[in-house]
């Protein structure tokens, strides 16, 4: 009876509630997200003291924790809002200030819409007509390869279709309990879901020496260790890399699909970042081109999930959430139970699967809004790539401090080297270096180990997404913060 009910403070008897931390969802507890962890917590409080006028040491926060592009100030492609304004509000049409290009995609986009309006649910697996755009972009994308738009989930955001693919390989219990293989450093939605799924996260390690390369005897040593208790079921790859910035070679990702076919995995893509590639000599190959161009032996067999979406490389509209999967040699048996599940959830949001019909369907030559799309992405993706460089050159001249060349994607993921002293005084030495930099200069970092790392290494991602100016002024920062932290410390 006591545990039931406790004394409030004036006598009265008051009732335990039916939900507590003891109670929950044990799987949910152990979820962590450090992309929004504690440090990006004390950010927030720091830009509200400062709006009340408390002094500090800096003038504003700068979050660079997180790959939120607008946020950021990276500004959205016209043609892209245009329709999305013609169809949140197809009075607009009848406006001569839109283009002609613009509005016949938004007509196109409304009639496949129920009752004509955006505000309808849409088929589950997300409206026809952008499933044949997605399919046709994937053709073209991968030199002619076959898609069959069934085989297109439009999704809500990339992590949409991740989870619900995981949720679907989880089963069996003790040493037969679903163990899924995933990069460290790694986006920490892997770790996340495979914790709320009660999954048996698998690490293999990239090879930070080698501009954290995918390593096949690397791949081989984290399985053959798992199999001992769990069933190794999948292998997911991220590329371009999150937080790590590296872009696999061609050869890489044959050898990644031939391991995949070998010891009998399904192969997880999360290629969100596949238009940031800045590196000289680098290239993004889809794991579905490479796939097919090894031949039937293995683009018949080989079970590949690829994902793909609207918040990153030139469009960066995250809050959308609009995103795609394709599945490749999927069982009838489980697209049908997939196509189950996620009808549940009635449909992603249409405005999302509206902009991703854009994304994979861009204004073509000769089409009034053409010229000036093709002026902003570029404009973008080259001053995405001027700031991956200058801000691997300035953290490479910092003492203490390495950093791999940032070859595509948003991120660096420099290496740090902390005194003996802080790593003694702080149970976390990174999450400690972070929050003392967030104290003193305003820049919100995420330490390393929300992202994985080998042992007594440290590291922080960073986005390289602020503005050149502000960037130089961040990197600036963090130069003197390091500097002034190794002097404290040693």
């Amino acid at each position: 009876y006591a545990k039931l009910s406790k004394m409030s403070e004036n006598g009265v008897l008051s009732r335990a509630k039916v939900l507590t931390i003891d109670t929950m969802n044990p799987t949910v507890k152990k979820v962590e997200y450090a992309v929004r962890g504690p440090i990006v917590l004390r950010a927030v409080e720091l830009e509200r003291e400062l709006s009340e006028g408390m002094k500090k040491p800096f003038s504003e926060v700068i979050k660079a924790n997180i790959g939120d592009a607008h946020a950021m100030g990276q500004q959205p492609i016209t043609f892209f809002r245009q329709v999305l304004a013609l169809c949140s509000y197809p009075e607009l049409l009848n406006d001569s200030t839109f283009p002609e290009d613009a509005k016949s995609r938004a007509r196109r986009i409304l009639q496949s819409c129920g009752g004509n309006s955006m505000g309808s649910y849409t088929a589950s697996q997300g409206i026809d007509s952008v499933r044949q755009d997605v399919a046709r972009y994937i053709e073209r994308r991968d030199g002619g390869v076959p898609c069959d738009p069934d085989d297109i989930y439009l999704t809500t955001g990339a992590s949409d279709g991740i989870v619900t693919m995981l949720k679907l390989l989880v089963c069996g219990e003790g040493a037969t309990r679903t163990g899924v293989m995933i990069s460290i450093p790694q986006y920490p939605l892997y770790s996340a879901a495979l914790a709320e799924l009660g999954a048996v996260q698998i690490n293999y390690y990239l090879n930070e020496e080698k501009c954290w390369s995918m390593d096949i005897s690397e791949l081989q040593r984290a399985l053959d260790e798992a199999r001992r208790h769990c069933n190794p079921r999948a292998l997911c790859v991220i590329n371009p890399g999150n937080p790590t910035g590296q872009v696999q070679s061609r050869q890489c990702i044959e050898d990644v699909i031939r391991f995949a076919a070998n010891e009998r995995l399904l192969l997880m893509a999360d290629e969100v970042y596949q238009d940031n590639v800045y590196a000289e000599g680098c290239q993004f190959h889809s794991f579905k081109k490479v796939l097919f161009e090894m031949g039937p032996e293995y683009s018949d067999t080989v079970e590949l999930v690829s994902f793909h979406s609207t918040s990153k490389c030139y469009m960066g509209e995250c809050g959308f959430r609009g995103g795609y999967m394709e599945i490749i040699n999927m069982d009838d048996e489980v697209k049908a139970q997939l196509t189950k599940l996620v009808s549940v959830r009635l449909c992603p949001p249409v405005p999302g699967q509206a902009l991703m019909d854009l994304v994979v369907n861009p204004p073509q030559p000769g089409e009034p809004s053409h010229d000036n799309f093709i002026k902003e992405r570029t404009a973008t993706l080259s001053a995405l790539a001027e700031k991956a460089k200058l801000t691997e050159q300035v953290l490479n001249t910092i003492q203490g401090i390495s950093c791999n060349p940032v070859q595509g994607a948003m991120y660096s993921f420099p290496r740090i080297t902390i005194p003996e002293k802080a790593i003694q005084e702080a149970m976390e030495p990174d999450m400690f270096y972070c929050m003392k930099m967030l104290e003193e200069t305003g820049i919100c970092l995420v330490p390393g180990s929300g992202f994985g790392q080998t042992d007594g290494t440290y590291h922080f991602r960073m986005t390289i997404l602020p503005p050149t100016d502000k960037l130089t002024i961040l990197l600036n920062k963090v130069k003197e913060f390091h500097q002034k932290f190794t002097q404290q410390y040693s």
